[in-house]
């Protein structure tokens, strides 16, 4: 029985360090910070963010760190040679979205800094290539927003927050879904002074390593 609590939320992340699991694309203190003092990232950070995410889909995230280091590399060193990315990663649909992305980071990173409101933004992140708005909320709590990615970890303990059975579809959020997440975030949060994106991060983890079992 999950007790969704302040100490059950610290016992989890204390146990995620201990086994040196804290990371996402960022580490957890990388990820905590830029939530609580959000940076500007430049239009190649924005770019590599938007890669991460990309890549992230389907895969673990040890092997999605792997790939994502040699495509941001290969990026950095000789442009967007498509030829040269696939042969390092050969999934053109993904690489197209990100040399698309990295072609016009310029223009998207000033884009997505210049929009105020928060779903406006998730709006902008979930139109880019090969992201989508599930991803997009990914996207945006790697660039610093206080958001949660509903992903099909996050929804099945909402479930399990709520008591009851739904049924999952992780290619589209049920909004009573959505409703016991948000509900089990805001107790954690308020219990634990957290933000929500944090707590995200950390709950998906425990999850994904097998210390909650769903």
């Amino acid at each position: 029985m999950i007790s969704f609590s302040k100490d059950w939320f610290i016992n989890l992340e204390s146990q995620i360090r201990e086994m040196h699991a804290d990371s996402d694309a960022q580490s957890f203190d990388e990820i905590k910070n830029n939530l609580s003092h959000p940076k500007k990232f430049n239009p190649t950070e924005f770019a590599d963010m938007c890669a991460y995410v990309i890549l992230a889909g389907g895969f673990s995230q040890k092997t999605a760190k792997k790939i994502h280091s040699k495509i941001t590399e290969h990026l950095h060193k000789n442009g967007s040679d498509v030829d040269g990315l696939l042969a390092l990663f050969n999934n053109k649909n993904k690489i197209n979205a990100i040399v698309k992305i990295w072609n016009d980071k310029d223009a998207l990173c000033r884009a997505y800094y210049g929009i105020d409101g928060l779903d406006e933004k998730l709006d902008f992140l979930s139109k880019l290539p090969h992201v989508g708005k599930i991803t997009a909320n990914h996207l945006a709590r790697n660039l610093g927003e206080n958001v949660v990615k509903y992903d099909i970890w996050i929804q099945r303990l909402g479930g399990a927050y709520a008591n009851k059975s739904f049924n999952v579809d992780n290619g589209k959020l049920n909004p009573e879904i959505k409703k016991a997440c948000d509900e089990m975030f805001a107790k954690l949060s308020r219990e634990t002074g957290l933000p929500i994106g944090y707590i995200d991060v950390v709950l998906w983890k425990a999850c994904q390593i097998g210390l909650v079992k769903l």
